[in-house]
């Protein structure tokens, strides 16, 4: 009987706990969806992302359908669109919704917001109905259901590395001047006694002819791609595909006497695809990265390069380059 008893209430209680989630899905307005996510690439229309309210190029687009554009969204293009604009908790009816008031320029908010919340009500109010059986036992086997599948959506977007004392431990990079580039048989990556390893280029003769920089391991990476000095290879596949570049500057006010930090895309973007980044490093989405000095040391969100395979966080300059008192300038976005 209590088996039974168990069972019905747990039954109960998912019905509610579904309506609530959908009823929280109808909240998410098409507008607050676009303002936090799709604005930084539909606003100035980068990578060729067909602008807000811009009829003349949305309308090709249109002719294959809302749902073709829906299923687009849903897996991202070759153009550099992220699944799901990088927002992997959006719904195929959210993703409908805020497609609809870009190709609009907002007319259809309303509409598109209120249909989910109509098709919730029956739904809620079988909850209601059901509910009144429940007793306090109940209460734990509602909460636990939606932590449990909550706990592997929230690991994912934001996952920590592993505190292991390997070579590419956070800031390796922070060595002294003469323990710089060492030869492979000094690396801790390469067997000391492979006798191949003693066959390879060392570091410092590969780098001499590099531009030089006084941090990391001393070579200017940014000036040495920008001089052509490197030719990274952006597939291994095919040698002649081409990087897909953003040149998108976000800017984060910070606290106190220090400049404010610019993130410059266009580097970023000529090395990196944008699933290198988004969304398990940074969510890309207005106000959801919480990016502090504590982190980046503890080798999380800019720590996860900086300090290992980027230059380490002794060059503070090199991030924290706007003045406060400077304007935004042309092209800049706050995160």
């Amino acid at each position: 009987m209590r088996k039974l008893l168990i069972s019905f209430l747990m039954t109960a209680a998912i019905p509610a706990f579904m309506a609530d989630a959908l009823a929280q899905d109808a909240k998410v307005s098409p507008k607050s969806i676009y303002d936090s996510t799709c604005s930084a690439c539909h606003g100035p229309g980068i990578l060729g992302a067909p602008k807000f309210g811009d009829a003349a190029q949305w309308a090709p687009r249109a002719k294959a359908g809302i749902d073709v554009l829906v299923k687009s969204a849903v897996a991202g293009t070759t153009k550099g669109m992220p699944p799901k604009g990088g927002r992997m908790d959006l719904s195929d009816a959210q993703l409908r919704g805020v497609i609809e008031y870009m190709m609009a320029g907002g007319a259809p908010a309303a509409s598109t917001a209120k249909a989910p919340a109509a098709s919730t009500a029956p739904a809620a109010k079988a909850a209601v109905t059901a509910a009144p059986p429940a007793t306090k036992p109940a209460a734990p086997a509602a909460v636990a259901q939606p932590v449990a599948n909550a706990a592997p959506g929230a690991v994912a977007a934001a996952p920590n590395p592993p505190l292991t004392p390997e070579v590419n431990a956070f800031n390796r990079l922070l060595k002294p001047l003469g323990k710089f580039n060492r030869p492979a048989v000094e690396s801790g990556i390469h067997g000391p006694a492979n006798d191949m390893t003693l066959q390879l280029q060392p570091p410092a003769a590969a780098f001499a002819q590099l531009p030089k920089s006084m941090a990391g391991n001393h070579v200017d990476w940014v000036k040495a791609l920008d001089g052509k000095a490197i030719a990274p290879r952006w597939d291994r596949n095919d040698p002649a595909a081409a990087a897909i570049v953003m040149d998108l500057n976000i800017v984060r006010e910070v606290k106190g006497s220090m400049p404010d930090v610019v993130y410059p895309h266009k580097q970023h973007t000529e090395w990196l695809d944008c699933s290198n980044c988004h969304p398990a490093i940074f969510i890309p989405q207005k106000g959801a990265n919480q990016i502090s000095m504590a982190s980046i040391l503890l080798g999380q969100k800019c720590g996860v390069c900086h300090g290992k395979v980027a230059f380490p966080v002794s060059e503070c300059r090199l991030c924290h380059s706007r003045k406060k008192a400077v304007a935004a300038a042309a092209g800049e976005a706050k995160p």
